[in-house]
């Protein structure tokens, strides 16, 4: 079992200690489930009253909570960024064995670091390359000439398609796909025929991609996404699609072919980017809205029409079908008016 003193914590988070430096620290909690030997933390004044009746052995706090807590506090700048480092060293992730399962299907042209660990049923073609201390977990599949960087970690059933590079220390969820074709077609007399993608993707370094999403390949070019990267569960990112560093997407974010998304932008769930399209470093588009158009300016956008009363929704649903008639009325009179 891990345990840290919390006088070991607060030197590593450079954080002010209140209260005894000997309390051992063996798990995490939130406010409320936390108990002995856990730690837990407070990011949002309005769950004060959480802290105040909180039973765990010590939290994270900032500077203007500690006079709150009935026990021992690390007082941080940042309490939510602070407990995600302290959260590295209780992660329960099995640790993986170096070496080759005896199920595992290489191509004798692969290059397999000897520190690698390679799970079950594991396919890796020809000239692919998996770097030092990487994970590749149990029905991964690796494309030929596809490189995974030194510490990369691949979730069981991920296709990696051929021609793919995916940098260190990336974390790449189950079920996720990479390399698929783009949705490329042209129309003729004889039906749709299709435009063979022979571009790759390339993703940068401590990218972070969820469950269930796909990252395209490119028509001609490369589909690229940074470095520090973050992508949601059930992401589609579609064909030479560029995406800045340290940008995140959250679920359901779909993203049409070449686009580019600027770096630090955050797009919230289910956000719609239409293609050819590009949006600015430091955007941020809230949940469900529809960018239709390239955004120049940083700052917040959004478009989507939040929950409302049904009755209330039906009503304005009505009245907004009349909004054309209204402006052409109020366009009569201002123009009556302006005649006088």
């Amino acid at each position: 079992m891990t345990v840290f003193t919390l006088a070991q914590l607060a030197k590593e988070l450079d954080a002010e200690l209140h209260g005894d430096g000997a309390v051992q620290i063996s798990g995490l909690g939130t406010l409320k489930s936390a108990g002995p030997g856990q730690l837990s933390f407070l990011a949002n004044a309005k769950y004060r009253g959480y802290l105040e009746e909180t039973k765990a052995a010590a939290v994270l706090c900032s500077p203007d909570q500690v006079a709150f807590s009935p026990v021992p506090a690390l007082a941080v700048k940042d309490p939510y960024l602070a407990f995600a480092r302290v959260t590295r060293h209780f992660d329960r992730m099995p640790v993986a064995v170096a070496g080759i399962h005896a199920t595992a299907v290489v191509y004798p042209s692969a290059q397999i670091d000897a520190s690698a660990s390679i799970g079950p049923n594991v396919v890796i073609e020809g000239d692919a390359h998996v770097g030092a201390n990487a994970v590749i977990m149990a029905n991964v599949f690796i494309g030929a000439r596809t490189s995974i960087g030194a510490g990369a970690r691949i979730w069981p059933g991920v296709a990696i398609y051929h021609d793919v590079e995916i940098g260190p220390r990336c974390n790449v969820h189950a079920n996720t796909v990479i390399g698929s074709d783009g949705f490329g077609f042209a129309p003729s007399s004889e039906g749709w025929i299709k435009i063979s993608q022979v571009g790759g993707v390339k993703i940068g370094a401590d990218s972070d991609i969820g469950a269930c999403t796909t990252i395209d390949r490119g028509a001609i070019e490369d589909t690229i996404i940074g470095t520090g990267v973050i992508i949601d569960n059930q992401v589609q990112v579609a064909h030479n699609v560029v995406i800045g560093d340290h940008t995140a997407l959250a679920g359901k974010v779909g993203i049409s072919g070449s686009s580019k998304i600027g770096s630090r932008c955050l797009l919230g769930g289910a956000v719609g980017v239409a293609g050819h399209l590009e949006i600015t470093d430091n955007v941020q588009v809230l949940g469900m809205s529809l960018v239709s158009g390239s955004i120049t300016k940083p700052g917040v956008y959004a478009s989507g029409a939040p929950v409302d009363e049904h009755a209330r929704w039906r009503k304005n649903t009505v009245r907004a079908r009349h909004l054309d008639d209204l402006f052409r009325r109020v366009k009569l009179l201002e123009k009556a008016r302006d005649s006088e």
